[in-house]
């Protein structure tokens, strides 16, 4: 789901006459984790939006998008991350995870304001690469970031959903070998667990990939294990 409106820019653009966030970039680095265990063949010339279609025959026997993205959540919620693509009919292909002990660095725009008078006590940063085996890809950022109490991270969290008023970082695509890929919060979801905000934000990487598939990874990406 998308932020509510608000601020200069979109969703990770500061908008103008801000400091730009960091683009991902391209290069190739070591440290790729690839996931290639229980892949789901979408067949064919199918994109991604086969997957996940809400009606006819696909890797999901058909099932709708809203049934098989509950079933994903709950898989990763349960911490079985290829499970939960797996559910939705995709499979992850590469992840990078990083941990610092500085928000305030990692952000930009009123998010990194915030930071200044509310410094986090941790930070997870993970981002994973998702798709068909056919060329279809996404790359999913999710965020895990803690406060000292509750009543930081709830205020936290309503800031960070208005969309355009700055964000944390990504992690760099080229840290999975992944071409440049722009976040622009459009496709974004959150989660409050405990004194924990959980962001988690898609976007097309590679190929053809519904706004409706990039929706259904952050919503499930919200409930993945921290990294």
């Amino acid at each position: 789901m998308g932020r509510r409106i608000g601020g200069k820019g979109g969703g990770s653009d500061p908008g103008p006459g801000k400091k730009t966030g960091r683009v991902v970039a391209a290069a190739a680095l070591a440290g790729v984790v690839g996931v290639t265990s229980g892949t789901v063949s979408l067949g064919g010339s199918a994109a991604i939006e086969g997957a996940v279609a809400d009606s006819g025959a696909n890797a999901v026997a058909g099932r709708g998008l809203n049934s098989r993205k509950a079933d994903s959540k709950r898989s990763a919620g349960r911490g079985r991350p290829d499970e939960a693509w797996q559910r939705l009919g995709l499979r992850g292909m590469r992840k990078t995870a990083k941990r610092d002990a500085s928000c305030l660095i990692h952000s930009h725009g009123e998010i990194r304001e915030f930071f200044l008078r509310t410094p986090c006590t941790s930070l997870d940063r993970q981002l994973l690469a998702i798709g068909d085996g056919n060329g279809n890809t996404a790359l999913v950022s999710v965020v895990w970031v803690s406060f000292r109490s509750r009543g930081q991270a709830r205020d936290f969290e309503r800031l960070e959903k208005i969309h355009g008023n700055g964000d944390i970082t990504p992690l760099a695509a080229s840290l999975i070998q992944m071409a440049d890929v722009r976040f622009t919060a459009h496709h974004f979801d959150s989660r409050l667990a405990g004194n924990t905000v959980v962001i988690a934000e898609s976007e097309r990487a590679t190929g053809q990939v519904s706004d409706a598939v990039l929706d259904a990874l952050a919503e499930v990406a919200v409930h993945l294990p921290r990294a």
